[in-house]
């Protein structure tokens, strides 16, 4: 006799809702006759009639077994007495690793997590034993896939390297139930959802990492307890991003319905952090981060865990000691999923957010968190939420406090100017994150997130044709329009950020109070209902078409966006626009500048920037 699926030395058998096995068994034998069943452990032992074997195949339901363990089994087909012995068999629950590489584990073997005798693994070559990291060892994979994915070279090892958040997972889900735990691994470094697509799988050829883990599953007697998965790393370009959710969805219903469990839970981690890759891929890097946040909310029984503030052991590897947090975070949202709100709060997520005045014309925005354990916490200086515009993060937020279940962020911003950026928490590709609550959970990655109503604005006007120093005019209330343009040596100059800052010439020159003139041109294609966006940090004057239009002789520091707003309609054709900044002694440094179109239709808003024209910015 010989047992080819469902019952192996060290396996872990998946229990069912009454807490006792239900494991499919197949195989072949050289007779017939009654197949029995003899399970013997410390506390516990029975004799089970399988049912009349035929044909030299057999299938059959070794039910009733309760949690736990470890039993001996022998099965014994009829008179001729053929049998088959298995050891060490377990009964609890069973868990499919699925991913890349984070999910294999590359972290140092030296921070790996002790082994439990209660909880074992299916490794790559079709063994079970207790479960030690690595837990994917690819190089003696059965299925050939893994090598066909490499290239068609032989994997191999790479010493010192190997632990992931398997068995911290295990260990923290035995911790939970107080059942046995058993992981099949199936991850597979640098894949992407494309190669774990059940849509390309080819069952008979096992072509693909899909049918690679559905082997695994039926080899296994087809019933799980659940899907813990890390992926999305090899998704982070347009034509794979834009992919993404479809491809999870499809995956997670896919797989629900190969284990016959519709509501088989999913935990996904959200991906971390990449160092020097391109800088270009980051909206990528963020979208896919945001997909799986939002897919953690939509999809029923999943749930996403993040990872932003876990340690690196390289660039893009979570650290040995980090993955073992990281699977305890999975099993504590995984026994979230299972077991509802008596075993804790689900990952947490941002909620109401309330913008608030601040002083010197800031703004305090509040964002609440929903799901915190206990309270909001960081090590230090709370970091990682950042305003974004059309042109990356803008450098607006000077504090960040955190205040029971609530985020305030501290904003050097105008009311006005927040319709022009959303609110992120890990942007980019490596931000420094540190914000958890006291279950040692992380905020995830999160944004866009829209703030206020959406504005059309121009860019801040970085490049202008900027003059040379002339005299002092105090308040500027004497100050005319120039009778000509030749005497103010007008010359074009481009900033380096949004505020046009002249500080390093005008401070030497302190305490001369002068004047300095900031020139713009721009083109309307048609009418257009427009105000112009002054922030300023000294006495300043403003003239359009050489008519004044603005005047504020009490500027002072700091300098903040849209100060001053001045509202007027632009004819088709060229207009300019002149300002003149007071140096008020050397407090006075520079200028904000940009234009805000007030006539666009709320449907023309809904279909993004490019369904409206805007003044075009000539300098």
């Amino acid at each position: 006799m010989k047992i080819a699926a469902g019952l192996f030395d060290h396996i872990v058998l998946q229990r069912n809702a009454r807490n006792v096995s239900e494991a499919l068994i197949t195989g072949t034998t050289d007779g017939g006759g009654v197949l029995r069943a003899d399970v013997r452990g410390k506390r516990w032992s029975r004799k089970f009639n399988l049912g009349k074997i035929r044909g030299g195949t057999f299938n059959a339901v070794l039910k009733g077994i309760p949690a736990g363990g470890p039993y001996a089994i022998e099965l014994r087909l009829g008179s001729a007495g053929e049998t088959a012995q298995v050891h060490d068999v377990l009964v609890g629950d069973v868990w499919l690793l699925g991913g890349q590489s984070n999910m294999q584990g590359i972290g140092l073997l030296k921070d790996a997590e002790k082994s439990d005798p209660l909880v074992h693994a299916f490794y790559m070559d079709d063994r079970w034993e207790v479960a030690r990291d690595p837990l994917h060892n690819l190089w003696q994979a059965k299925d050939p896939v893994h090598v066909k994915i490499a290239g068609g070279a032989p994997l191999t090892q790479t010493p010192g390297i190997g632990t992931g958040p398997g068995v911290a997972f295990g260990k923290q889900m035995l911790a939970y139930t107080g059942v046995p735990q058993g992981l099949i691994a199936c991850g597979h470094g640098g894949s992407s959802m494309s190669q774990w697509s059940p849509a390309s799988s080819s069952r008979d050829e096992g072509d693909t990492l899909y049918d690679a883990l559905l082997r695994r599953l039926d080899k296994n007697g087809g019933r799980v307890a659940g899907l813990a998965w890390y992926q999305g790393c090899s998704d982070t370009s347009k034509p794979c991003a834009q992919l993404f959710s479809h491809r999870m969805r499809d995956l997670i219903a896919t797989l629900r319905r190969a284990t016959r469990d519709p509501r088989l839970p999913v935990v996904m981690v959200q991906i971390a952090r990449v160092y020097n890759w391109d800088e270009n891929n980051a909206v990528w890097w963020n979208s896919i981060q945001e997909q799986q946040r939002l897919l953690g909310l939509s999809i029923p029984r999943c749930a996403t865990v993040p990872a932003i503030d876990l340690s690196m052991d390289d660039a893009i590897h979570i650290s040995g000691r980090d993955q073992n947090r990281l699977g305890r975070r999975i099993a504590y949202a995984m026994n979230r999923l299972r077991d509802g709100h008596k075993a804790g709060l689900p990952p947490m997520q941002p909620g109401r957010i309330a913008i608030e005045p601040g002083r010197n014309g800031a703004r305090l925005i509040k964002v609440k968190i929903r799901n915190v354990v206990g309270r909001l916490q960081a090590g230090s200086l709370p970091a990682g939420f950042e305003l974004v515009g059309k042109s990356g993060i803008k450098r607006v937020i000077y504090d960040c406090k955190l205040q029971g279940n609530k985020v305030i962020l501290y904003c050097a911003i105008s009311q006005e100017d927040l319709g022009s950026v959303h609110l992120h928490y890990g942007y980019g590709m490596v931000p420094v994150c540190n914000i958890t609550d006291e279950a040692g959970r992380s905020l995830p990655v999160m944004g866009p997130i829209k703030l206020v109503k959406p504005r059309a604005r121009t860019d801040y006007i970085r490049t202008l044709r900027v003059s040379g120093f002339q005299p002092g005019a105090g308040k500027l209330h004497g100050l005319k329009y120039p009778a000509g343009m030749a005497p103010l040596k007008l010359a074009a100059r481009t900033f380096s950020t949004d505020f046009c800052d002249m500080h390093l010439e005008i401070g030497p020159r302190a305490p001369q109070d002068l004047v300095v003139y900031y020139a713009c041109r721009f083109h309307t294609e048609f009418k257009m209902d427009l105000t112009m966006l002054l922030g300023y940090d000294g006495p300043v004057k403003a003239w359009l078409d050489g008519r004044q239009v603005f005047h504020d002789p009490d500027g002072l520091n700091p300098a903040f966006p849209a100060r001053g707003k001045v509202r007027f309609t632009a004819a088709q054709g060229e207009h300019e626009a002149l300002v003149a900044l007071g140096t008020n002694n050397g407090c006075a440094w520079g200028i904000f500048l940009n234009f805000e179109r007030r006539d666009v239709a709320p449907a023309l808003f809904a279909m993004g920037p490019g369904a409206y024209a805007m003044p075009v910015i000539m300098g």
